[in-house]
């Protein structure tokens, strides 16, 4: 066929797909298709918007890096890094809830004994992270894996300024399933806004900040591995989140704690501090 128009050529192009060999591959790219040209038509799209939109993507690829992944950002600040986790977690049948795994995890993170402090020689108030994982049926889950990582108190993660890693961790859980460690209280922070995606935010007229959390991943045989975040109450972002991440449930006091006190640990403190415990709930393979 020839003499393609803004009538003919949507189907044309989908036609084109029609022996692709993988069934699923043929199904995305035919919807992809289809929705990508409606949007075009929808908005009587001009070439030098094209063209802007060209470069923005290609900047938006160049600014990738091994420790930034600019493309996660923009997923994240257009809201389909959780549209893609809420689709994918439909059911969650009583287990705890899921939120973006963010652009900062890193495999290598440091395994470390229960109680261990994740911010060594790191400015901040001490923080004093416990709790229990379970199973949604209420079984302590023992030896599973607890991987923490959170950013300092001017908002920046260990990647972001070094390659030495800090305020990060993997715990194994006890006989108990219980999990407990030392760190330092987060802060809300900017996501990375001096890129491709800070100048959309920055054109839309949105903030970069997301709320002060740490953030988990936690896995043990047999179950689903939960990626979530636990969320300093009261946080001035809470409702704002720049990546849409908060859920009411992943948010809990930061209780603080005079001088002079007694930690969980026995641990004797000399200064104020801060606490929270959180429960989790994994959901089973089958």
């Amino acid at each position: 066929m020839r003499d393609f128009d803004e009538h003919n050529i949507t189907q044309s192009v989908i036609e084109r797909f029609g022996n692709t060999p993988d069934p699923r591959l043929k199904t995305i790219l035919n919807s992809l298709v289809t929705h990508l040209h409606d949007f075009i038509r929808d908005v009587d799209l001009s070439f030098e918007e094209w063209q802007a939109a060209i470069k923005f993507l290609t900047r938006t690829g160049q600014q990738c890096t091994d420790t930034r992944q600019e493309f996660i950002l923009l997923s994240d600040t257009l809201g389909v890094s959780m549209l893609v986790d809420a689709i994918n977690h439909r059911h969650r049948d009583g287990a705890t809830e899921t939120t973006v795994l963010g652009p900062f995890f890193v495999n290598e993170a440091p395994a470390l004994p229960m109680g261990a402090n994740i911010a060594p020689n790191t400015e901040g108030e001490p923080l004093y992270a416990s709790g229990v994982i379970r199973s949604t049926h209420g079984t302590p889950l023992a030896n599973a894996r607890v991987e923490v990582w959170q950013c300092n108190k001017d908002g920046f993660y260990d990647v972001q300024l070094s390659p030495t890693l800090n305020l990060r961790a993997s715990f194994q859980t006890d006989a108990q399933g219980r999990f407990a460690f030392w760190s330092i209280l987060p802060t809300s922070y900017p996501i990375p806004y001096d890129g491709p995606v800070g100048d959309l935010l920055t054109a839309t007229k949105r903030h970069p900040y997301r709320p002060a959390h740490l953030h988990f991943m936690i896995s043990a045989p047999e179950h689903e591995t939960l990626v979530t975040h636990v969320f300093v109450k009261g946080d001035q972002y809470l409702d704002s989140d720049a990546v849409f991440g908060v859920k009411n449930s992943l948010i809990e006091e930061f209780k603080p704690h005079a001088s002079g006190t007694t930690a969980p640990d026995g641990e004797p403190m000399t200064k104020p501090w801060r606490s929270f415990s959180y429960d989790f709930s994994l959901k089973a393979d089958r």
